[in-house]
């Protein structure tokens, strides 16, 4: 498809009434989620897989929608972390075409049996899955999440409403163009998946409406402030986390080895997702042999660090850390470091500074690792392990919509159970109440 198209696409609505528009949008979309609710597994596999067929094939339309939403950025002054999660290259759209295939080779959700009992008088209540219904996503930067929020809607029965932020529209614009393909093959309404053809900030407001009773919940994909406007202002629920201030904790029952290792990769891996390490807390019982060489190796791999007294007597090159660092998302090269004197000050710092996204302990010493486990209120809670595994398709969901780190109803990654609700079928015989 020409380039010439994508071009065209905002401008055709350039005088459209947003009101309107999105009203529009929530009515077809409320009326595909009914036509999900009766598809088959096969019906919306197939859908699924068509996409990432044409994902494969326009490939190079992809890259060259990327190209233009990233020289819009870097115009822009956009910082490297945003550009490096707005950024496709080949790998990364292979990557999204395979996430298509692991979401379609998922077991369907919906129509699960979750529960059966049988009361005294004879009723047979069963509790079975089903979808939510429509879920709008707003997200900001990353375009791959068009594909995954996408297709886990449309496995999980749920037609989605997709709102993009202004420096991925290109990206995302063609993105979706293979999503609709995809349904279209599988002879399912185009408008199970729609993306808010305009850039006009007045669409997330309707959204947050809940257009007219057709959005039964809204996901956010984004910065603090994004995510911050959402909780504020929507009027049906949430599943979002605010920030992913992640910790790792090396105790001083840690490996050395291992915690080099594991500190590397969760602040240094990729430092612009929610699951890249920002504090790390390392315990006065090992800090005469573990503090100098992690910070050393922060350092010498080109992370800032930022540290507290005992943190900066061990290399010069730290900087001092202020209160404000503690409760710091940095999303980069820059880690803030301290020094606590036992399990228990590094739980409660936790507690104190964090955000309930995702933190981890290193050590050997099992009984210190399970009350970290049992201790820590995060939505996900690590022994050994890299944070960055904080990721729908690490735990085996196929993608993720999101990382929830509320309480209600989801926790963690979003995946396709996360986007099911339930109902109950009783049988009888005849049963009459008293």
């Amino acid at each position: 498809m020409p380039m010439g198209h994508l071009k065209t696409i905002e401008d055709d609505h350039r005088e459209t009434n947003t009101v309107e528009l999105m009203a529009g949008i929530g009515r077809s979309a409320r009326a595909a989620a009914h036509a999900l609710s009766l598809a088959s597994a096969g019906t919306k596999n197939l859908a699924i897989r068509k996409a990432a067929e044409t994902i494969r094939a326009r490939a190079d339309d992809i890259l060259a929608a990327n190209a233009r939403d990233m020289a819009s950025a870097k115009a822009n002054g956009t910082a490297s972390a945003f550009l490096d999660r707005l950024a496709l290259d080949g790998p990364r759209i292979e990557a999204v075409a395979r996430g298509l295939d692991d979401i379609a080779a998922l077991p369907d959700p919906v129509g699960r049996v979750l529960a059966t009992f049988e009361r005294p008088n004879g009723l047979l209540i069963e509790r079975i899955a089903t979808p939510l219904g429509v879920i709008g996503v707003i997200y900001e930067s990353r375009p791959a999440v068009t594909a995954d929020a996408g297709a886990l809607c449309l496995k999980a029965g749920n037609a989605a409403i997709l709102r993009a932020g202004s420096e991925s529209f290109f990206s995302s614009t063609c993105i979706h163009e293979c999503l609709v393909a995809g349904l279209a093959a599988a002879d399912l309404p185009t408008a199970a998946i729609s993306l808010v053809p305009v850039r006009d900030r007045a669409a997330v407001g309707e959204m947050l409406g809940g257009l007219g009773g057709n959005l039964d919940v809204i996901v956010p994909r984004g910065g603090k402030s994004l995510v911050a406007r959402v909780q504020a202002e929507a009027r049906v629920p949430v599943f979002a986390h605010l920030e992913g201030i992640v910790h790792v904790y090396i105790d001083r029952g840690a490996d050395l080895g291992k915690a080099l290792s594991i500190v590397c990769n969760a602040k240094l891996r990729r430092t612009g997702i929610c699951g890249a390490a920002e504090t790390l807390l390392v315990d006065q019982g090992c800090a005469a042999t573990h503090l100098a060489p992690l910070v050393k190796m922060l350092l010498d791999a080109g992370c800032a660090v930022r540290g507290d007294e005992a943190t900066r007597a061990v290399d010069s090159r730290v900087t001092a850390a202020s209160e404000a660092d503690w409760r710091t998302e940095y999303l980069d090269a820059i880690i803030s470091v301290r020094v606590v004197e036992d399990l228990d000050e590094a739980i409660a710092h936790i507690e104190r500074c964090g955000s309930h996204h995702t933190d981890c302990i290193i050590t050997e010493n099992q009984a210190a690792a399970e009350h970290f486990l049992k201790e820590v209120d995060s939505a996900i809670v690590m022994h050994n392990a890299s944070t960055q595994f904080a990721d729908g398709s690490e735990f085996g969901f196929g993608a993720e919509i999101g990382i929830a780190t509320g309480r209600m109803h989801a926790r963690g990654p979003v995946g396709l159970e996360q986007l099911t609700s339930f109902k109950y079928r009783v049988h009888g015989t005849g049963q009459t109440r008293p």
